[in-house]
């Protein structure tokens, strides 16, 4: 039976708070038998009733309490309901953990994981279904990494809990819990040949046929990697048009090095995001791409995002909202209409 993104995060919270005693665990309505809103704190509270926590309705309160456990050497994790409140922590991850290190010249770490389950398309209405991780982007000192289930993730929150010295959002798309872990075996996942940067927090490229030159680069990340995986199958087959889609899991610091390699492989790029696209990540990836490989680029960047208005409780008109398939293979079949035949020269 395979292993759900849930079943993953959950079995690695526990065998963390059974190999280590530093960890522990924080939020609102994390303690069994309801074990948290999403359910993957289920379990702990009965097994670690001394670690895990439930906590009045303070993010601000809880995550500065669990910022200082953090400087005295604790592991503490904390869980946000729902991603959107993570704007009532934002003082005490900006202004307070992403700046001791620095204020107390190097001699504290905060190794603080934040876990927002963030996203739409459950019908959640305007303040529980955003995806609000944009506006942690680009803070110094603050890690922020978005999971998928192309990879280990209770391997990669294993590891941002005990190795990791920085403060870190761990952003957990709402839609992926229920999906299972899709992770390669021997490079291969379906038609689709996996190459990865071999990064703590990976970038998996996926190609048809191997890294031999394709039409456009698709950029995705979280839950929208797999709706950018259907999209470039859509090309495959309609259109003819071959796609590599790059998903990486660290959004901030962002690593370039394979979104670059593979538009100068291409020489078009599509970006998706499951937010609106002002000032967002796909912003960011256009305008490092214009200042670091300007001259591979064939065609314009494109960025496939959220309408610019409140996501709406009615799931007709959520969809409406929110990015789809179709408009990734709409956009990308724009950025090929000027290519000149086939940039593909092989299968190799």
């Amino acid at each position: 039976m395979a292993t759900t993104v849930l079943k993953s995060l959950n079995t690695a919270l526990h065998e963390m708070m059974a190999e280590d005693e530093r960890v522990l665990v924080m939020g609102e309505d994390i303690l069994d038998p309801y074990g948290g809103a999403f359910k993957v704190t289920r379990g702990l509270s009965t097994e670690y009733p001394k670690r895990v926590w439930t906590t009045p309705i303070s993010e601000a309160g809880f995550v500065g309490v669990a910022s200082g456990m953090a400087m005295r050497g604790l592991r503490p994790v904390v869980e946000i309901m729902f991603g959107d409140f993570l704007l009532l922590a934002a003082d005490q991850l900006v202004n307070h953990a992403a700046k001791f290190r620095w204020m107390y010249g190097d001699k504290v770490d905060v190794p603080l994981v934040v876990r927002a389950p963030m996203g739409g398309r459950r019908g959640y209405g305007p303040t529980h279904s955003q995806s609000l991780e944009k506006h942690f982007l680009g803070v110094p000192g603050l890690a922020v990494v978005a999971i998928h289930p192309l990879v280990d993730v209770g391997k990669l929150l294993r590891t941002a809990v005990l190795d990791d010295r920085r403060p870190l959002l761990f952003i957990e798309n709402k839609k992926m819990y229920a999906r299972s872990l899709r992770q390669p075996l021997n490079g291969r996942m379906g038609a689709m040949e996996v190459y990865s940067d071999g990064a703590v927090y990976p970038t998996a490229t996926l190609a048809f046929g191997g890294l031999v030159g394709g039409d456009v680069t698709i950029v995705a990340y979280g839950g929208m990697v797999e709706v950018a995986l259907e999209a470039a199958e859509r090309l495959l087959i309609e259109d003819e048009i071959y796609a590599e889609v790059v998903a990486p899991t660290q959004l901030q610091p962002l690593q370039m090095g394979p979104i670059t390699q593979s538009v100068e492989r291409t020489g078009r790029l599509v970006v998706c995001e499951e937010a609106s696209a002002s000032a967002g990540f796909g912003a960011e990836i256009c305008a490092a791409l214009g200042e670091s490989a300007f001259n591979a680029l064939e065609a314009a960047p494109a960025r496939v995002a959220a309408q610019p208005v409140p996501i709406a409780n009615a799931p007709s008109l959520e969809n409406q909202l929110l990015p789809d398939v179709d408009d990734i293979v709409e956009v990308a079949r724009t950025r090929i209409g000027s290519i000149k035949g086939p940039r593909r020269t092989s299968f190799g």
